[in-house]
């Protein structure tokens, strides 16, 4: 045995990691949310808008990449 102390390892968050992508420089893109249901009464233009991916809020961007972190 050595002397070294083992320290426990971060796992992935496996639902973060289905949900977020990171991006190469470094930024966390996401799906919007709001295509689930309820999509009849929507307009084309408000669907196509929503489709595309949006880039995590800095606000957030600290805890979904601690999340990512494996």
């Amino acid at each position: 045995m050595s002397n070294n102390k083992s320290h426990n390892k971060m796992k992935t968050h496996k639902g973060a990691k289905k949900r977020f992508k990171v991006t190469g420089s470094g930024k966390i893109r996401r799906r919007q949310a709001g295509l689930n249901h309820f999509n009849t009464k929507m307009s084309s233009r408000r669907k196509r808008r929503l489709g595309g991916p949006e880039l995590v809020d800095d606000s957030n961007m600290k805890q979904i990449k601690r999340l990512l972190s494996s």
